[in-house]
């Protein structure tokens, strides 16, 4: 029964979406209105306010890394295993995937993803982070550092580890990552996808006029 609520709980905390409750915070326009409309930080930096994207991102990590950290941490009390620390982890991130509190539109999860790989363990997180951090400065495409990012986590998760319940939490994450980016790949075989940084035009603050 522990194990049920707790995975439940992760999903409503993973529901939570940063970007849109700090777009409104910061009266900017609703990520899913332009862009990418992905509800992301990469998306809100479009707008180019970098203080409400800081936010998201901060906020979108932070929820996956406080789900698992508290599972880890309250899993003997509650009389868990690890299964159940899997569960949380591929919870909290569906959540961040199809948030029933924005009608199960919700972002793409990288920021989730790292969140939770930083709660399983701080090395396994900081070497993914270090992977993305390194395609995003060479390239200069979230998406292709993110791939590339989501494809090493479960190797490193494999060699820090080796085969746990939590590892297949991890492929789990790195497969439906990579199914949420379907739309960047064939962006980015075509050369149309956007670099990080590039505003969108589509960004101005909620009534705003176009016209000056």
């Amino acid at each position: 029964m522990n194990t049920v609520w707790m995975t439940v709980a992760a999903y409503l905390v993973g529901s939570i979406s940063f970007a849109v409750v700090m777009s409104a915070l910061f009266g900017i326009a609703d990520p899913r209105t332009y862009g990418s409309k992905n509800p992301g930080a990469t998306n809100v930096l479009r707008s180019g306010n970098k203080k409400a994207a800081i936010m998201t991102l901060i906020g979108d990590g932070a929820k996956g890394w406080l789900a698992v950290w508290l599972a880890i941490r309250y899993a003997d009390q509650f009389q868990v295993g690890d299964m159940t620390i899997a569960l949380v982890s591929i919870a909290v991130f569906l959540g961040h995937l199809w948030p029933v509190f924005f009608r199960f539109v919700g972002g793409k999860g990288v920021a989730t993803a790292l969140g939770v790989l930083l709660g399983l363990n701080p090395w396994l997180g900081l070497a993914t982070l270090a992977t993305w951090l390194v395609v995003a400065f060479a390239f200069r495409y979230s998406s292709l550092a993110a791939l590339i990012a989501a494809l090493f986590a479960p190797f490193y998760y494999g060699l820090l580890f080796g085969v746990e319940p939590q590892l297949f939490a991890v492929v789990a994450m790195s497969v439906l990552l990579a199914y949420r980016h379907s739309h960047n790949i064939s962006n980015l075989l075509a050369g149309k996808e956007s670099r990080i940084g590039s505003k969108s035009a589509g960004a101005a603050k909620p009534g705003a006029s176009k016209h000056k």
